[in-house]
Formats: structure tokens, sequence, C-alpha cells
């Protein structure tokens, strides 16, 4: 008998059943409920079932269960739970812009591989840049070539690509530098790159759309915000008031980040440092709630993971839930998450993606998400960046304005804000990064700054008519700034 190949499925239940546990009206839901971690199917069901087929978790006693189980037993699981949904496990990845190098640089017959090792060095002091990712494409279309990571000396060493035309050279160093990048050139031995360091109070897009508040202006004040990616902190200007982990397996208290993904996120929202020495959020009374979704060492984030923390940040009472994600399938049960938090008074921003203009990505497709794309202004990061080239058409009303190259557009835009080149804190310090990830957390804080002063909305029962007032004010603080419907949407949201 051919070995069973074990896969992840999620069962979805009634949504009136979430996060409650109400009179059971069916056998088919009174069965649901007997599914519980760890419960082996063939244990609970009358179906001959494999005997490995388990589940892996659950979001409550009738809310929403991650199996395991093999393909071919679904058509028996079908029968026996008749009306709940069975999905598949999808996984949704962070929309921070980087490219990486798909492709080694092809052998030439006539031209052989040839080592060749650069320097980075601080700008100003002249130390050695060390851990550095440096990524040298001999075709940036084919996202052909090579990277390799600064070692103690500063030093990155191809191994192939000496004496060939690179077509373009990204290096993205570590917390405290701006990005480098230069086209056209030949690597030599012993070259040396130059890295600026950044400052604290200079003014990227974020500072100059949204100047910093000071604590006389409590932005943000009285509304909670949930971030849902790769944890956050732990960092001096983020408090987070609560949280958890909802990737399977992991201890569910902590949220500490996994990446720096999450952490530049959140202080977007929500960071209260003051520059120099720190940076400050768009929002920075808002009180920040953090969802890890992201397993340690995972590239990806779970749908049941990303379902369970909507459903934990609605029962938190959260109003504004950022999900900096995208880039999966349209998946069911991760929109019936969405239409959950909006019918019980809770808004999701989603990311569009950095497709380079491709249609609007999963989740930030679904309806009833708000889709942020991202744009960027010339003179808010330095000329040599990797954010040089995502300056590109169309320009605004204001010719400084420009929609970023990375950021995903189409009908189901509803906002644009600022993505290119924001300051924001990383575990590690303070990094600029760029990305519809980037632009996401922009809107929610200031959604958040914007419905702090609305009391009469943020105390209405927790319903669709409540997320709908919202979504209702927001439209009402919105300037168009003249990219087009299709790229921005409604407009960027801005603050008096």
């Amino acid at each position: 008998m051919a070995q069973l190949t074990y896969q992840h499925y999620i069962l979805l239940p009634k949504t009136e059943t979430r996060l409650s546990a109400p009179q059971l009206q069916s056998e088919t839901q009174a069965t649901f409920a007997k599914l519980t971690v760890n419960t082996h199917l063939n244990d609970v069901l009358n179906t001959d079932l494999a005997d490995q087929a388990i589940v892996l978790d659950s979001t409550s006693q009738t809310g929403t269960k991650l199996i395991s189980i093999p393909e071919i037993a679904l058509p028996a699981l079908r029968a026996e739970l008749a009306g709940l949904r069975i999905v598949p496990e999808v996984f949704y990845y962070p929309q921070i812009w980087r490219p990486e190098v798909r492709q080694k640089p092809s052998a030439l017959a006539a031209q052989p591989r040839v080592s060749v090792r650069i320097q980075l060095k601080d700008a100003k002091s002249g130390k050695p840049i060390i851990g550095a990712t440096a990524v040298a494409f001999t075709d940036f279309e084919q996202r052909a070539g090579e990277q390799g990571t600064s070692n103690s000396q500063g030093i990155v060493t191809f191994k192939s690509i000496g004496n060939r035309i690179i077509d373009q050279l990204y290096i993205y160093p570590k917390a405290g530098y701006w990005s480098f990048w230069k086209q056209n050139l030949t690597l030599k031995n012993n070259d040396t790159f130059a890295i600026q360091p950044i400052k604290l109070d200079y003014q990227d897009a974020r500072n100059f759309f949204y100047p910093p508040t000071t604590d006389s202006m409590p932005a943000g004040q009285g509304v909670k915000v949930a971030v849902i990616d790769t944890g956050a902190g732990p960092h001096p200007d983020l408090t987070i008031a609560g949280g958890g982990c909802t990737v399977t397996g992991e201890d569910p208290t902590d949220f500490a980040d996994v990446d720096e993904h999450g952490t530049h996120v959140s202080g977007i929202i929500a960071a209260h440092g003051t520059p120099p020495t720190g940076v400050r959020g768009v929002a920075p009374h808002a009180e920040l709630h953090v969802y890890r979704v992201f397993g340690k060492g995972s590239e990806g984030a779970s749908n049941f993971a990303i379902v369970k923390a909507i459903e934990q940040a609605v029962a938190d009472g959260c109003d504004l839930v950022n999900m900096s994600l995208g880039g999966g399938p349209p998946d069911e049960a991760t929109q019936q998450a969405i239409t959950f938090a909006h019918d019980h008074g809770t808004l999701c921003f989603v990311a569009t993606g950095n497709d380079g203009r491709q249609p609007v990505s999963f989740p930030a497709s679904f309806s009833l998400s708000l889709a942020v794309g991202a744009m960027g202004r010339k003179g808010t990061f330095p000329a040599n960046t990797t954010d040089s080239p995502n300056t590109a058409a169309p320009y605004g009303i204001d010719k400084k304005n420009f929609v970023a190259a990375f950021s995903n557009i189409g009908p189901e835009v509803d906002f644009i804000a600022p993505g290119v080149g924001i300051i924001s804190s990383v575990p590690d310090g303070y990094a600029p990064l760029s990305g519809t990830s980037m632009a996401c957390p922009m809107a929610t804080g200031v959604a958040a700054r914007l419905l702090s002063s609305q009391l009469d909305i943020l105390n209405m029962p927790r319903n669709a008519s409540r997320s709908e007032a919202m979504i209702r004010f927001l439209a009402t603080n919105v300037q168009l700034l003249g990219f087009g419907a299709t790229f921005e949407g409604t407009g960027m949201l801005f603050t008096s």
C-alpha cells in the first residue's frame, strides 16, 4: 500500500458560530465542536479516515480548525461534515520591496567566471559595513546574477561575476544606513563603496506629508491598532499593549519580531520616539497590539495563523488591523475572517503588493479590505539608494510626487500612501525600507489619527454599521494627488 501524504486544510465554521459558543443547531455543528486540538478525526467521526488525521490547531471550540489529512480522505470528510467548508492552507508574504537573484549568471564560452571582491565602508567614519547584503545583477530583468554578505572587514566576495558588466548593483545594509544602488558598472577587486548613515531627523516622505506630532497633540489616542506581521520589538520607541503569536506550535505569548518587518511597520504607525534620537509614528498615542503570524525561520504566514490573529484582534477590541502581507492565492478562510472583522466594527488595511504595476494581490483585492498602494516623493531619499529606480510615472499634480514603480494597481485600490524610503524602527535600531508594506501602515496610522477625534463613531456598537461609518468618515479626509483612480483609489488620507 502506498504511503499516504498528509496535507494541511482549514475547516471553516458557519460565520455565526465564530468566537462564541452558541446553542449548536445541527449534528454537523455538534460534531465540529468536538474537534479540539490533538484530537484524531477517527475518534470523533463515523467515517474511517487515515489514522494520523488530526486537529493541529483551533481558534476556539466552535471556531476555525487546522487539520492534517491525506487529500484522498477529503471526500469522506466532506460527507461526514456536510455543510462545512474545507479549504487548503496557503501562505502570504511581507510586502517589502527588495529584488533578489533568481538565476545564476550564465556561463559564456569566451568569458570564464572570475571572482571579485568589493568593500563596503561607512561614508563618514570609514568603518567597515558588516552584514550587508549585496546583489549584483548581470541581467536585472531576468533577475540573473549573484549575491553575497559583507564579512567583518566589510568585504563581499562574488565567485563568478568579475570582468562582467553589472546591470544593476543593490546593497542593503543592516540598521543605521541607507541602501546603495548603481547601474552599468564592472566590478574590480577592492572597489570600495561608501554607504551613507541615516539621520533620524531626516525629512523622509512620512515626515514630509505627516510632520511629527508632539505629546501635547495625542495623535491616535483612544484607537486600538492591530499589526498582523512578523511580530514587533523589543524596541525603545514602541510600547506594545497586547497581542500574541498565532503560529501553530509556537509560544502563544511570544510576539517578538522574528525578522525586522513587523517592527518597522509598527514604528510607522505608533513609534513614540523623538528625533534626532528616535523616530515618531503618525499615530504615536494609538494603542498598539501585535500578532505574530510568521513562524521562526518561515518566509510565509499561514492563512490559518492570519485568520486566528484577525479573530483575536477583534476579540481584543482593535479598531483597525494592518496587514502588510500578500502574494498568495485568493483564500476563502481569509475572506471570511476579514468579513467577520468588518461585521464586528473592525477595518482591515492591506498592502496592494509589490509586483511592478501588476493587479492588486490578495488579500488586498478582497472587496472588504482597504487596499493601500505606495507612492514616493523626489528629494526624500538620497539619489544613489535602491529607491531611485522606483521613481516612475505617473507623476502627480505636484511633479515631485510619483507612484512607486513596484506598487500594484487596479480598481480595488482604496488609498495611496508614502512607501518609498521610509525610516522606522527595526530590532537593532532604525532603517529605511520601501514597499506597499510601508505604505499600508502609513494609511492605517493616519486613519487612527483621524478617528481618534471621532468619539461618536468609536462609541458605536461593534457591528457593520460602525465599520461603514469609519469608512465614510475617512472618505471625507482624502486628497487626490493626480495619479488616477487605478493608482491612488480615493487618494491619500490627510490630517488638517
